[in-house]
């Protein structure tokens, strides 16, 4: 038995009619019929009953067009589903987040592509540092990260979509909260909570930001992220400087501050130079405008 079979019975059975059957399989007559009695021939039952003026569906043909037609709507459902695939509108991407990423940018995201690709589901991994979402786009368990470059490697491809300015975490019975604007000069005698990974680009960022402020900081504690950063921000241990998007944050007993001769660390979309997933390229495609490159074209990694 053969799809076409099924196909030809259903629309013989939906017509009652061979020869407007045929014309609508675009299939001669003759061959149409030839191929009614092969099927009924190999399930050993008649399916039509035929006479000279009419066809009609015997009790057997109406239990196997029921049938026929939940495997046709099947079969036709993963022919529309693998074409998505291919496409790249349908399955699911992992994307990685780092740090406060996941509660800056993941709302706007998850909504863009819910609008423009909404049968593409998400599956999301947050508090990755660079160097581990690099190494999880190497292996293909994540499809994009939204990491901070420097990223290792050269066949992990990125497109800067934001420069984010480092600001200040202070608790807010802090001498500095009641200051709308804070030099970095201002934190030499500060204790500073910071970020445990010395892989952190964040981190190395704050450090550099204190040298050219011409001082080494003060590491009083510190902390796996962001989150657990301000805790110790709230109670009174340290201060701390953290990316702007800390501010999505908004933790009981600490204030954010600018920070004036602060460094920025910059937020890209990034994915494996060799990546051959249409669902990885509509993606990125899909969040071309929503998150535009923040780099000339020239420097931006392709």
């Amino acid at each position: 038995m053969e799809l076409r079979h099924l196909r030809y019975f259903a629309t013989v059975a939906e017509t009652c009619h061979f020869g407007r059957a045929a014309e609508r399989l675009h299939i001669a007559q003759p061959a149409l019929s030839h191929a009614i009695r092969q099927l009924e021939d190999e399930l050993g039952v008649a399916l039509l009953a035929r006479t000279t003026r009419q066809v009609s569906v015997t009790p057997a043909g109406e239990f196997f067009l029921a049938e026929a037609r939940h495997v046709l709507a099947a079969v036709d459902a993963g022919v529309r589903g693998v074409r998505r695939i291919g496409e790249g509108k349908l399955g699911l991407v992992r994307i990685g987040f780092t740090g406060t990423a996941a509660f800056s940018h993941l709302p706007h995201l998850a909504r863009a592509l819910a609008q423009r690709v909404p049968q593409v589901e998400l599956e999301v991994r947050a508090d990755l540092l660079t160097a581990e979402q690099c190494e999880l786009l190497r292996a293909g368990t994540l499809g994009i990260g939204v990491l901070r470059p420097p990223v290792t490697g050269d066949d992990i491809a990125f497109r800067v979509i934001e420069a984010e300015p480092l600001i200040l975490a202070v608790p807010a019975d802090h001498r500095l909260a009641v200051e709308p604007v804070v030099a970095m000069s201002d934190l030499r005698a500060e204790p500073l909570v910071t970020y445990t990974g010395r892989n952190s680009v964040v981190h190395e960022a704050v450090a550099r930001s204190c040298r050219e402020a011409g001082f080494t900081p003060r590491r009083q504690h510190e902390a796996p992220g962001t989150a657990p950063l301000l805790a110790l921000v709230a109670g009174g241990l340290g201060i701390g400087v953290v990316p702007a998007s800390a501010r999505s944050l908004p933790l009981a007993g600490v204030v954010f501050r600018d920070v004036a001769g602060a460094a920025s660390v910059e937020l890209a979309l990034a994915w494996h130079r060799e990546t051959r997933s249409p669902l990885v390229s509509t993606v990125l495609a899909a969040l071309e405008d929503v998150f535009p490159s923040t780099r000339p074209p020239s420097e931006v990694s392709r």
